[in-house]
């Protein structure tokens, strides 16, 4: 089973324990690592908005989600 990799350019939100937990952000870059396993892991530089931070800062695949559009009805 392996993971779905995020697209440069991506909103997401940060979904890990930390004080950005909540907020979006953009996939600046994207870097996978393959394992012996069956498993890829993935690893976003995402540019956070709202913070003073002006350096985008690494995630791992499992902290960030992708944020679903909208779906006009």
């Amino acid at each position: 089973m392996g993971i779905n990799v995020m697209p440069v350019g991506s909103l997401v939100y940060v979904t890990s324990y930390s004080p950005f937990r909540g907020l979006r952000e953009t996939v600046r870059s994207v870097h996978t690592i393959a394992a012996d396993l069956d498993e890829h892991f993935c690893f976003y530089l995402i540019a956070l908005e709202g913070v003073q931070m002006k350096e985008p800062m690494w995630f791992e695949y499992d902290e960030v989600e992708l944020v679903a559009p909208l779906v006009a009805i």
